[in-house]
Parts: C-alpha cells; structure tokens; sequence
C-alpha cells in the first residue's frame, strides 16, 4: 500500500523516483548536490520505496520503521546498519522522492500531517529546508533525540560535533536533528597555479595570501588581481563566493518579522561586480558545464581556487578533474586551506516523528544513534571517515564528529597527499548555523538574482537592492521596508 501511495504521490508531482538528488540548475544554493551519495551508490545498494524484509528470521520482529529521504543516501546507510547488526528486530520501508522541482517537501508534509500506519518514523531533511522543520512551520513533527532515549548532551560532547550542526537541530534548547556529515568549508586550489604566481603550495602560505581567517575579502580580492596579472581567473563564478557570503552576517528575517539585509551581504555585491568588470573569474554558474571544464583546467581561463567543503572535492571535483590519479589532468594538482570566512555548504539532518509509531521508537533511536552521534569504530562516522563503510578501498568524507577525525586517515590523493581533516576540522568550528531562516532558500536566490543584475550593470546597487526586496515583499509573509 505505501509503495502504491508514494507512487501516486510522485506521478500528481510529475516526478518520478530516483536514487539521487538532482542539483539545482540555478547554482546559487545547490544544497540538494551538497547530500551526495557514498560508495553505496557504486554497490549498487540503491533503495527504493519497497518494504525491506530484513537479515535473518528475527527481522520485523520489532514493527516496520518508515523512513523518508531524498535520495538513497541515509537508505544505504540503513541497509550496511543492518547488516552489521543481524538482530535488529525490524523492517525498514523506505520512500525515496528526489527534490528536484520541490517534490520531496510537499509529499513529506502530506505524510507527516497525514499520519497513521505509513507516516514517516524518520525523515532526512537537507540544508536548504532542514528549518522548517527543525525549527520552523514543520517543527511540530520533530521529536527530541533526549525523548527516544538518547544521551544526545553527552554523546555530542563526546563525539565533538560542530556547533553550527547542532545549531541548526535545535529546537528550545533540545536537539531535534543533527547531521552526520561535516560540511564547513574551504579554499580548494590548485597547486601549481599556486607555485607560479607565489613560488608556494602549503596551505598555511596559500591562506596567508587569500586572507585566510580574516573575515574579510579584501586580502582574497588582492589576491585575484595577482591571479589576474599572471593570466588566471581567481575563481570559476561568483556564486562559489556566495556559498561564504551568505553564511555571514545576520538572518535575513530578524525577530520582528522583518527582512535585514546584512552589511556582509551587501559588500557581496560590491566583490561580485570587481569579479565581473575585472574579469577576475570565469563568471560560470555551478553545476554548469563551464564550471565543471573549470574543475579539469581547460576552461575559459584556468582556475586557482574553487570554495566548498569535502563532499564537492569527493563527488564532485574528482569526477570532473580529467583524470583519476596523479598526473592525469587536474587529479592531484589541488590543496585546501582556511577560507577568509567561516562557512558551510549542504548537509543532510536525520529527524525523528514525534508523531511516529512509538512502538518502534527503540529501533529509530539505535538508527539515529549510530549514524549520527557513535563516534567509536563501530559506528558509521568512522567507517565513513576511512573509506572503510563499504568495504576497504571507499571515498573518505568528512564527518560531524572531529573525535572521529582526529583518530581517521584523511590524506587524499586528489588533494596531493595532503591529510583533509587538518583544515576541514576547524573549518566545522568556524562555521555558524544562527544565521539561518526557514525562508533561506528562495531569499538567497533572489539575492543572487538582484547581484548578478548589478555585477552586470543591467542595474544600479540600489535598483538591484529594490528588485531583491520587491521580490521578498511579493513571496513571503515578512515586511520589508523600502527606501
């Protein structure tokens, strides 16, 4: 029956059921390629929306756990719990609706106010809407992690887990939802370039000449025009300067309801016009073929620095370098180091129905627990961490727990040998989930929008200003207040 429902559901939203998330062709705030599927997608372990029948005669034992997601991500991460575990006493039934054209939301909500036998027990929730439901108009559904009988305070603090991902879980004070991916970010560059304009490739020399933990951009502009002079673009499009921008500054709507634009976001559009009339970049937009020919050195101009976190060097970057070893076009040739400002991109929050079955709320908890918060070996973090989650030999990624960081292997080869988790550990730490909204994702592509029309001199600053408002005013319940 709930193979039948989540069909129907699908065909009334004219999209079909996939295993992996589509990105967001628009490239201003692409959070749904940020939730990357692991190894899993290469094992075939695909899930779809089909009662799992378990591992062994004790399966089901427990009552059927729904669990909601967008792609088969959290799914594969089940299937690998379980086989681990033989005698987890229960079935999983997991509906998998992709986000492309805003499909996922709608049919989740529709579950969860629906309720009954095929309400979610579990939902995965990604950066870009993850509020609301945390926090926001969906927020009612989420239950604590402390009410499944979780030790989230001290398992957090054991685990080290970054602030701006529990931040985000939060709800009055209790954790709600949290993440097992770390997704802060970084400068990705590209070593040689590095070499020929500085006569340096260590991060911590790249940093110091890009303006690394200065909070600002002025350094990194510097920084471009050198690029400039020796025959480099400084970054692929403006809008991988946005995933930093837009992680400053204050929320978009403040506690009176009203909409506040940010001193940091406004100096954005200054950097994005300087980017544009310098031609200091090769103004792509991501997920974009030119942006990916960036990746592989053989666009418009070659390119020093891309900004995001690990799951765009491991499922993005590497696939699009020219090459899978050293040597073989850009494979090899890139580093990381500490960006001018904090910041994070994607992620993926396991919440929990406070609605659900309670009947099987023991097993949802041991679910959440072992993907989100073990920061043993046996945990999935771990595993994940070395490469080890599906077998020797996977991707490393970068989790939430930096205990587990700290004990794991994060050398890469992609990124010249050099161990990941020294910069992407803190890059965590500087990160913040407080400038989140639940209306985050339209707002900033409206933003991005009104940025590119005065980068472009299609409008003055506060034309593009007033345009960026008026769309706000037009959409969501806020105020807005103009000039």
């Amino acid at each position: 029956m709930k193979k039948l429902i989540a069909l129907i559901l699908v065909a009334l939203l004219s999209v079909t059921l996939i295993a992996c998330a589509g990105a967001d062709s628009g490239g201003n705030d692409t959070d749904t390629a940020a939730d990357t599927t692991t190894e899993a997608a290469d094992d075939d372990a695909g899930a779809d929306d089909t009662t799992d029948t378990g591992n062994d005669d004790t399966a089901g034992a427990g009552g059927t756990i729904n669990l909601w997601s967008f792609t088969d991500e959290v799914p594969n991460m089940v299937d690998r719990f379980k086989e681990l575990n033989p005698d987890f006493p229960y079935n999983v039934e997991v509906t998998i609706i992709s986000t492309t054209d805003g499909a996922y939301q709608p049919a989740l909500d529709g579950a969860l106010v629906g309720g009954g036998s095929d309400a979610p027990d579990i939902f995965a929730a990604e950066a870009a809407f993850v509020l609301r439901y945390t926090q926001g108009d969906m927020s009612e559904f989420a239950l604590p992690y402390a009410d499944l009988g979780i030790d989230v305070d001290a398992l957090i603090a054991e685990a080290q887990i970054a602030s701006y991902t529990v931040d985000i879980g939060t709800r009055d004070g209790q954790v709600v939802g949290l993440g097992f991916q770390a997704t802060g970010g970084a400068v990705i560059y590209r070593r040689s370039i590095a070499q020929d304009v500085w006569g340096t490739d260590d991060p911590d020399e790249v940093a110091g000449h890009i303006g690394g933990g200065s909070a600002s951009w002025d350094q990194f502009m510097n920084a471009a025009r050198e690029m400039d002079a020796a025959g480099y673009s400084m970054v692929s499009g403006a809008g991988d300067l946005w995933q930093v921008a837009r992680n400053t500054g204050s929320p978009w709507i403040n506690a009176d309801n009203e909409l506040y634009i940010a001193a940091e976001r406004l100096a954005f559009m200054d950097v994005h016009r300087e980017l544009y009339e310098g031609g200091l970049m090769n103004d792509t937009t991501a997920w974009s073929d030119a942006w990916f020919a960036d990746m592989a050195g053989v666009g418009a101009r070659e390119v020093f620095a891309f900004l995001g976190p690990a799951w765009l060097i491991n499922y993005v970057m590497a696939g699009n370098s020219g090459g899978d070893a050293p040597g073989e076009g850009t494979f090899g040739d890139w580093g990381v180091a500490v960006p001018p400002q904090g910041f994070f991109w994607g992620g993926t929050w396991l919440i929990a129905n406070a609605q659900g079955n309670e009947e099987v709320r023991s097993g949802v908890a041991q679910l959440i627990e072992w993907i989100t918060l073990n920061s043993t070996e046996e945990g999935l973090q771990y595993k994940w961490a070395n490469g080890t989650l599906f077998g020797e030999g996977g991707t490393k990624d970068v989790v939430a727990s930096a205990t587990v960081m700290d004990k794991a292997d994060g050398t890469v080869e992609f990124l010249g040998g050099q161990d990941m988790f020294d910069i992407f550990i803190p890059a965590g730490e500087y990160a913040s989930g407080t400038v989140l909204t639940q209306y985050d994702e339209s707002i900033n592509d409206w933003f991005m929008d009104a940025s590119t029309e005065y980068a472009t001199g299609s409008m003055t600053r506060e034309e593009a200003i007033e345009f960026f408002k008026q769309q706000v005013a037009s959409n969501l319940a806020v105020t807005v207040n103009f000039d």
